[in-house]
Formats: structure tokens, C-alpha cells, sequence
């Protein structure tokens, strides 16, 4: 089952806004990125600052980052199709796990260069004042960036653009690590370029990790949190008509919407049409109080239904029809049957016939000859006469 048309056009709605916003604040930090690794190189080769070389380089690694993000995003706005059915929400996923890769390899490079320079013993020329100017900047513009695109972040509920956030948020504490690494430098204690490269690293490896783990956790179709599947429990249990449930399966995608499915017991004697019309009340019931849940599947099944093997054996109807039809042939009431409903309940079938409202005064006996075909039939256990006029089809 999928979610009513009114819900869907303002989730539709909703994704595009989010879109927009993610798109943006992607670009607006590719457009901050580039200048400013340039700016930081150029000036930390003047400068005679290693640290601030290091933190430009860590700046153009964020352009890295923000294209992936960005197509990424572009990718996963694309509707479902017949090879992606259920939409293309995992490129945000993957794409989460690739910006996790470079931060990851930021850090080891970062801890690699600090450790180095800790090892080495030359004396260097003490960095500049513009060095540490162009430090500070870069600390200003990239924390500022890192609360933007947080907000948008989590606004939009998106774990990759939060993700790219804490990957800016490591660019503003590298450049803190080049604030401190220059102006110890410059008063003359270069080891805390090192110490400051190493412990920025472990930062970096930290956030590296959390993000990569729960990127690998919905590639590998993990479901909800136990506390969030007891809610969608709950509210499944509150329609109308459900009597339990079994089998509720979830699986995360994109960071936070959620796919279901889930087996449900009604009375075995209801309509197929109410039966449909619980199964949407589940549906909009989910979508409208589990946030998660972009889409559920519901799967009607017939309280007391057995799943034996002597009830996968029963005949289908178009087996049991003809044989059915066959026996009851010469009985004064088969000429004048409107309908024939089958209800499978556990290893048995239980007949019902609609007959005219006008045959009523033979119903004994008629009951009687109809039991009669009944006892003769293995896989039925009995036939109901039912009278009134004929239902619309």
C-alpha cells in the first residue's frame, strides 16, 4: 500500500523545499571552499606556514566533498522507476559513505603530517602574521558555514548534508589548529603545529566513523530503532478492525525515511473492500503520526487462518467452483444462485450462496440438500444460504 494522493502531493511538496534548501547550502559552501583553499595555499607558502598548507588542502578536500553532495542530492530527487522502485534515496546514503571516506582520509593525513613534523628536528622559518590573519578568517567562515548548513541539515533531515556540515565544522577546527600551531610557532613552540595536526586528525576519524557506521547500517537495510517500532505497533493496533499483527519488517533509507511491511489479522468474514479500506487507514494513520515511514506495505490476513500445509492445499477457485457447480447441478435452487463466496479458515472452506429473496420459503429444505453436497466435498466444511436481491457488482 502507499500513501494517499493528498499525503503524497505534500510530501512531494515538502521534498522539493528540502531539495532547494540542500542544493543551496551545498553550493553556498563550494562557493566559500574554493577561494578559501586557494587563499589558505597561497598565502601559507609566503607565509612559511605548514599548518596553513595543510588546513588549504583540508579546504580542497571539501570541494571534493561538496560535489559528491551535490550530485547526490540532484540523484536522489529523482522519482521511483523501474529499476529503482523504491526511489533513489541509498545515493544519499552512499554518498554519505564517501563524504565519511574523505574525512576519514583527511584525518589520517592530518595525524600523518602532525606526527612528522613532531619527528623532524630542522628548524623552520616562523610562519607570518598574514598567516595567522588568513587562519582566523578561515575559522570565521567555516563555523558560520558549519551552523548553516547544520540547520539546513536538520531541517531538511538529511544525514548526509550533516555529514558535509561536520566536514566544514573539521576544516574550522583545523584552522584552530593553524591559529594555535602559528602563534606558538611565531613565539616559538612549533610543536603545536604537530600535536594540534594529530588531535584535529582523531576528530576528524571520530566523526569519520559515526557517519560512515550509519551509512553502512541502511546500505545494509537495518530497520528501525526498537523504541520507534514499538510506536509504529502502537498505532497500527489503534484502527479499527485490526485484531493483531505479525512479521512488521522496517528498513531506513536516506537517512530518515523508513519503508514497512506488515502482516495484519481482520475477521475472516469481512469484505475484501473493508478489508482494503482498514489496510489504507493503517497506511495514513503511519504516514501521518511516524515520521519515518515514507511508505508501508500491508498485508491483509484472515484471523484464524492456518499457514499448515493442509491449508496451503486447498483448492482455488477455479478448481473448487466447477466441482462444486457440478454437484448441486440438478438441485431445484442452482438455476437461481446470484453469487458464491469461498472463505478459507484454517484447512477447511466454508461456501456461501446468495440466492434469491423469493426462494426463502424453501429454506430447510434447500439447507438440508446443499449440507448434503457439502459432506461429499472433502475440503468443505459448509454451505450458508443467504437471501436478498442482487448486490451491485
Amino acid at each position: 500500500m502507499t500513501r494517499p494522493h493528498v499525503h503524497s502531493a505534500a510530501a512531494h511538496r515538502q521534498a522539493r523545499s528540502d531539495f532547494s534548501a540542500k542544493r543551496r547550502a551545498t553550493i553556498v559552501g563550494a562557493l566559500v571552499n574554493l577561494p578559501l583553499a586557494l587563499i589558505k595555499i597561497v598565502v601559507g607558502v609566503i607565509g612559511h606556514s605548514q599548518s596553513l598548507i595543510a588546513d588549504g588542502v583540508h579546504s580542497a578536500a571539501d570541494l571534493i566533498s561538496d560535489a559528491v553532495v551535490l550530485g547526490a542530492v540532484q540523484m536522489g530527487m529523482q522519482q521511483a522507476d523501474r529499476d529503482h522502485p523504491y526511489g533513489h534515496a541509498r545515493m544519499e546514503t552512499a554518498a554519505t559513505s564517501l563524504v565519511s571516506l574523505f574525512l576519514l582520509i583527511t584525518a589520517g593525513a592530518l595525524a600523518y603530517d602532525g606526527i612528522s613534523h613532531l619527528a623532524a628536528e630542522e628548524s623552520t622559518t616562523p610562519p607570518t602574521l598574514l598567516a595567522l590573519a588568513v587562519a582566523l578568517l578561515s575559522l570565521v567562515l567555516k563555523e558560520g558555514l558549519f551552523w548553516y548548513t547544520l540547520r539546513v541539515a536538520r531541517r531538511a533531515k538529511s544525514q548526509l548534508i550533516e555529514a558535509n556540515a561536520w566536514h566544514h565544522r573539521s576544516d574550522a577546527l583545523s584552522s584552530i589548529a593553524a591559529l594555535v600551531a602559528i602563534g606558538g610557532a611565531m613565539l616559538g613552540y612549533p610543536a603545536l603545529d604537530a600535536l594540534g595536526a594529530i588531535l584535529i586528525g582523531l576528530m576528524l576519524a571520530f566523526i569519520g566513523v559515526r557517519y560512515g557506521w550509519q551509512s553502512f547500517r541502511e546500505l545494509v537495510d537495518t530497520g528501525l530503532k526498537d523504541d520507534r517500532i514499538q510506536v509504529v505497533r502502537e498505532q497500527i493496533a489503534t484502527v479499527p478492525g485490526v485484531r493483531h499483527m505479525r512479521r512488521l519488517r522496517t528498513r531506513t533509507m536516506g537517512g530518515h525515511d523508513a519503508f514497512a511491511d506488515v502482516g495484519v489479522f481482520v475477521d475472516p468474514y469481512v469484505s475484501l473492500t473493508e478489508a482494503h479500506r482498514i489496510s489504507e487507514a493503517i497506511t495514513s494513520r503511519l504516514v501521518r503520526h511516524v515520521d519515518e515511514i515514507a511508505d508501508i506495505c500491508v498485508h491483509i490476513e484472515p484471523d484464524g487462518h492456518a499457514d499448515s500445509d493442509a491449508a496451503h492445499a486447498l483448492p482455488l477457485r477455479e478448481q473448487i467452483l466447477p466441482e462444486l457447480e457440478d454437484a448441486w447441478s440438478t438441485l431445484p435452487a442452482a438455476e437461481d444462485i446470484q453469487r458464491v463466496t469461498l472463505h478459507y479458515l484454517d484447512d477447511i472452506i466454508e461456501v456461501e450462496i446468495q440466492l434469491p429473496l423469493s426462494r426463502v420459503r424453501f429454506h430447510e429444505r434447500e439447507q438440508a440438500a446443499f449440507d448434503a453436497v457439502a459432506r461429499d466435498i472433502p475440503s468443505i466444511s459448509e454451505i450458508r444460504l443467504l437471501y436478498g436481491a442482487p448486490t451491485r457488482r
